[in-house]
């Protein structure tokens, strides 16, 4: 019988080396990719929010057609209540409740009308047939208008304004120190054609415009509150208000024309989104036009 030889299998396996050198090369290209992706999805993004105004400008549109006119964005309702143009416009396009605007209204932040005699967004369910016979709209979606109250965005301190009101908010979703994840709100500006100037030197005070087509302190007690993703408490100084009324007018401003100084649409509105760092006023706003940012 012949001897059988007990041979030694020898088993391949990777050194630490080899094992090292793979994962460093791993970890080198998902270095390169996230950046490369971040850029792909804030892209996305973009393109997201300004289809969101294409849709908010038909809105607008369809608004004006029925009503003759664009709604207002003065930063007081007419019985002098700090009620903005971002909430104003939310109104005009949803109504106070979302079930479309009332056309009696006249944008007063308590809802009632001209007379003080009506409540025409009355909290009842379900709302009363006349008063919905007397509602335009929605000019939006409800699903898809992104709205959201005041409280859900900034929390119950939403001095000097209600935290119930609702207003339209931007696609840049985060979570908020409400814990709601909801965008920055919309701030909209409807152009004053009676005027002639586009001048932050002209635009000292919320009450003083002195001329300006668009004035920047309509949305400024908003703006104001800070960012709503920090512990409250985290409003802007005044240098840096003042650092935004500038900007406004310098990033509103339009290129096409150098005779003097004019803003982009200036005879119907402005709609304006935080963008992707959710601080409005710097260079990655996005506006319901092109422009070029002019820190």
């Amino acid at each position: 019988m012949k001897p059988t030889a007990s041979q030694t299998r020898t088993r391949k396996a990777f050194t630490i080396i080899e094992l090292l050198t793979v994962m460093s090369i791993i970890v080198i290209l998902i270095g390169l990719m996230v950046p490369a992706l971040n850029k792909v999805r804030r892209y996305a993004t973009d393109v997201k929010q300004k289809a969101q105004f294409n849709s908010m400008n038909a809105a607008v549109e369809l608004f004006n057609n029925e009503f003759g006119g664009y709604p207002s964005s003065t930063a007081l309702d007419v019985m002098g209540e700090p009620y903005c143009g971002a909430m104003k416009l939310c109104e005009a396009l949803m109504g106070q409740d979302l079930l479309g605007f009332h056309s009696n209204s006249v944008l007063r932040r308590d809802g009632m009308d001209a007379q003080n005699a009506l409540q025409l967004y009355p909290v009842v369910s379900p709302m009363p047939a006349s008063n919905l016979a007397a509602r335009r709209g929605p000019f939006l979606p409800a699903e898809s208008a992104n709205a959201y109250r005041m409280e859900d965005i900034y929390g119950t301190n939403v001095t000097p304004f209600l935290p119930q009101t609702f207003v339209l908010c931007d696609v840049y979703e985060r979570q908020m120190r409400s814990t709601v994840k909801t965008g920055m709100p919309i701030l909209y500006y409807k152009a004053d054609t009676a005027n002639n100037f586009h001048d932050p030197n002209l635009a000292p005070t919320p009450v003083d415009s002195k001329g300006n087509i668009y004035n920047y302190w309509d949305n400024q007690a908003l703006i104001a509150l800070g960012k709503p993703w920090l512990p409250p408490g985290g409003g802007e100084s005044t240098e840096h208000q003042f650092k935004l009324v500038e900007r406004f007018y310098k990033n509103t401003r339009s290129d096409k024309i150098v005779t003097t100084q004019r803003p982009y649409r200036a005879d119907t509105y402005i709609l304006l989104s935080a963008g992707w760092d959710g601080d409005y006023g710097t260079a990655d706003d996005i506006c319901n036009y092109e422009w070029k940012y002019r820190e």
